[in-house]
């Protein structure tokens, strides 16, 4: 279940196995940017100025079940 969801010609992953910090993936076209869940930061990668404010509003909206979801992925992690 890596992608958790799709807008604008975004996609939002976030893998299983992977490693600390919490993040999320951000896919568009050929960028990708990982952002941090807890703290909004772009952790590695980049994105167009447009889409990564699209990324970040939506994580503005969705951090707490975006990190249910990671820690669900990487039980591990907690």
């Amino acid at each position: 279940m890596p992608t958790i969801d799709r807008f604008d010609g975004i996609k939002i992953n976030v893998y299983n196995g992977d490693h600390r910090p919490p993040h999320i993936h951000v896919l568009y076209n050929e960028f990708e940017a990982l952002l941090t869940i807890e703290t909004f930061e772009v952790y590695a990668g980049d994105l167009p100025s447009r889409q990564m404010k699209k990324a970040m509003d939506w994580l503005a909206g969705n951090a707490d079940w975006a990190l249910e979801v990671f820690y669900e992925l990487n039980p591990n992690l907690r």
